[in-house]
């Protein structure tokens, strides 16, 4: 009997198998004739659930099946972006800078402990030209800072991207898909919000995630509100009955690898 992750790849295969006798090589799925072309993320969808479990990731895993990653990172380069709905434009961004960020740890794995061993000495893993994007070689920072944020204003778009660590938001193991992209939003914001390992309240101070300091003007410099928008109750009505008395207090950021 085959494991869950043979089975998955062997569906990978035969999705691929399908396309190419359906004349859908491309790599683009449509829903009609006049439709944007949309990345088909059936690979990257097969790889994530075989090699992510509760946000841990299976470097060794994908290190192996790196071949299927490459195809899926030649498919998003082939996408013309500017073609795909708004919501599209995010889930592509949101996917590729994961994608990519897996492919630069297995770039040095399984000799690397934490994203920060990569990179140059006088600039980090995310300054280094490295996803191929409309003809040409881009940054993460790139990506996230002068795409993600100042285009969709979306604070929810910092529980979705992922670092490649143990204090960052953990990775989804599914791609994020435009026509249930603000479900998915929702998703990984609560669930990182009602973490009581990377948001908590003890008396007043309200201690949190350093991504609340970093990114403050993001959550519009106050963070007890975002928190109270997306908390589950018993949470929410502490916040609400604290608001005024609260003091912020940043959590250590583990940059530990989120891997086994």
């Amino acid at each position: 009997m085959k494991s869950k992750k043979q089975w998955v790849l062997t569906m990978i295969g035969a999705g691929m198998i399908f396309c190419l006798i359906s004349g859908a090589s491309s790599g683009y799925a449509a829903t009609g004739s006049s439709a944007s072309p949309v990345p088909d993320n059936g690979i990257y969808a097969g790889l994530l659930a075989a090699h992510v479990k509760n946000g841990v990731v299976d470097y060794g895993g994908f290190k192996r099946d790196e071949p299927l990653l490459d195809q899926y990172l030649n498919l998003l380069e082939s996408t013309d972006v500017s073609r795909l709905p708004r919501n599209g434009q995010m889930a592509y961004y949101i996917n590729l800078y994961n994608a990519w960020t897996i492919k630069l740890i297995l770039s040095k794995y399984p000799d690397v402990q934490s994203i920060k061993d990569l990179g140059g000495f006088f600039s980090g893993p995310w300054k280094i030209k490295l996803v191929r994007l409309k003809g040409d070689l881009v940054t993460l920072d790139h990506i996230e800072h002068d795409i993600l944020r100042p285009i969709f204003k979306d604070p929810r778009v910092h529980f979705a991207v992922n670092c490649a660590s143990k204090g960052c938001p953990p990775l989804l193991s599914e791609p994020f898909e435009a026509a249930r992209l603000d479900r998915q939003l929702d998703q990984v914001t609560r669930a990182f919000i009602n973490d009581p390992g990377r948001n908590y309240l003890a008396g007043n101070s309200l201690h949190v995630s350093s991504i609340f300091k970093w990114f403050s003007e993001d959550f519009n410099d106050d963070v007890a509100a975002f928190l109270i928008q997306y908390a589950d109750k018993p949470l929410k009505k502490m916040l609400e009955g604290k608001r005024s008395g609260i003091k912020i207090k940043y959590l250590d950021y583990d940059w530990s690898l989120n891997g086994r």
